[in-house]
């Protein structure tokens, strides 16, 4: 990979637009067959990725790592394969009566090249799904990994090395600095994914270029469960959620919002999920994930700490290990607005507990708050759901279910507000990364040439039909 500085930044941009500029667009074939060396690569280097992301986090389950990192990412890349030609087709578009005789339609047109920022919790997908998209839009792409999976960063530099010439796509690493110099760069495009803080950051260096940007941030998505709804499925699903990557997952549920007649009933639940899921414990476990450094273990520690100070009943359901920053499932009933963990997204296996006494009550408090990247609903109440959905704000919503959502190509994925800015995957991911060209052929005899110089009467008659 490349010497960083910022002058060698701006020295790869220019060379891949020029080289952008000067070859033109890629057609479909070249696209398709980008895409599909991208695939072997990830699959011929599969075990350096799951194994490199244990070094980077310390612990981190290899089967988890292939589910959650490696499917999502190979079926993204497929379903680019198969539909990036369809996307591709110019789109016909209405002409009026008195613009008869003409054609209009809209071509998708590469913007040139995208600077894609990924984040530490999922160093390969939310690297190389943003890539794969930038590809299918026929554009070139700089990239740059977290500095915090040094590994992973390194695995996926030599990814793209076999596939992309550097004039294509180019890796560069580095701290906060290169960062800041990377989006300050006059890209055509930034997608970045993680913190709202550094997103901010990130859309203020790019609105000096008046750079357009796709944010991916988090925040702290609810959990909301419908009296009498099944509590061993809202327990299982929410376990599921929560404890997938031990939590460090931007749409991981983090807080749920339970009718105050079930709390006990809830926790009961959802003790018994999480031994399910890891019931020979988390300390050396093979299927449980690491907190990522001693920096995220220590806040995370603080957050109980503080909210059981506060007064709140906190359930631990398992041995620590804070030498290797692995820290057990939490619940924490009779959680408070106020605590530290319900001030910021929580990021890890914890799980703050809320009551509500009605659907408004609970609506009412997601609505007072920042509007998050998931909504997860569990009911059976379609009444009630509908409320929901119709008078709350947020990303994407699995209902009945966490996560899933994210996995479904054919959806947009993005969120609103300090969640997010914009949605890629599938073909909205081909959307935000080209631009929607639209062309108009004035065909030989046109009614508008009728209300061009001189004027007459005529001119007066067609003016006031179209005025009507």
């Amino acid at each position: 990979m490349p010497d960083v500085t910022s002058a060698n930044l701006r020295r790869i941009l220019d060379h891949q637009r020029a080289t952008f500029l000067r070859a033109g667009p890629p057609d479909l074939k070249q696209r398709r067959a980008d895409l599909r060396r991208l695939k072997a690569e990830i699959l011929k280097r599969r075990i350096d990725i799951v194994r490199a992301l244990k070094t980077d986090f310390g612990q981190r389950s290899e089967r988890e790592s292939a589910i959650v990192e490696l499917i999502p990412l190979v079926q993204s890349i497929n379903y680019m394969i198969r539909h990036v030609g369809h996307w591709m087709k110019p789109e016909c578009r209405h002409i009026a009566a008195y613009f008869q005789c003409g054609k209009a339609w809209v071509v998708r047109q590469p913007i040139g090249v995208v600077g894609i920022i990924a984040p530490w919790n999922y160093p390969v997908s939310l690297a190389l799904v943003p890539l794969a998209t930038a590809i299918a839009a026929g554009n070139r792409a700089m990239l740059k990994p977290s500095e915090f999976t040094p590994a992973t960063s390194s695995v996926i530099g030599e990814i793209v090395q076999a596939v992309f010439p550097p004039d294509q796509v180019s890796v560069v690493t580095g701290d906060g600095e290169v960062g800041a110099a990377f989006s300050a760069l006059p890209f055509d495009h930034i997608l970045f994914t993680g913190s709202t803080a550094v997103g901010k950051k990130v859309a203020e260096a790019a609105a000096r270029n008046l750079t357009p940007v796709t944010l991916e941030l988090g925040g702290k998505s609810p959990v909301v469960i419908e009296p009498g709804f099944s509590m061993q499925r809202v327990a299982d699903r929410v376990a599921f959620g929560k404890l997938t990557n031990a939590g460090q997952t931007c749409i991981a549920p983090d807080y749920a919002l339970v009718h105050e007649s079930q709390q006990q009933a809830f926790a009961a639940a959802y003790q018994a999920a999480v031994k399910k899921l890891h019931p020979g414990g988390y300390v050396g476990s093979p299927d449980y994930t690491a907190i990522l450094n001693q920096h995220h273990y220590t806040r995370l520690s603080g957050l109980i700490r503080d909210a059981e100070e506060q007064g709140a009943q906190v359930i631990r359901m398992g041995s620590d290990s804070a030498a290797n920053h692995v820290l057990a499932p939490v619940l924490i009933l009779n959680a408070k607005p106020e605590m530290a963990v319900m001030q910021e997204e929580i990021f890890g296996p914890v799980l703050p507990v809320l009551t509500y006494k009605n659907l408004d009550e609970a609506i009412a408090f997601i609505n007072a708050r920042p509007r998050p990247l998931a909504l997860y609903y569990f009911g059976e109440k379609h009444a009630e759901q509908n409320r929901l959905l119709q008078r709350t704000v947020s990303g994407n919503v699995t209902i009945n279910g966490t996560l899933l959502h994210y996995v479904q190509d054919a959806l947009p994925f993005g969120g609103v507000g300090e969640s997010g800015i914009g949605a890629y995957h599938g073909k909205e991911g081909f959307m935000a990364l080209t631009h929607a060209r639209g062309i108009y052929k004035q065909g030989r005899f046109n009614a508008a040439t009728l209300l061009q110089p001189p004027f007459n009467k005529l001119t007066d008659t067609i003016t006031n039909l179209l005025l009507r």
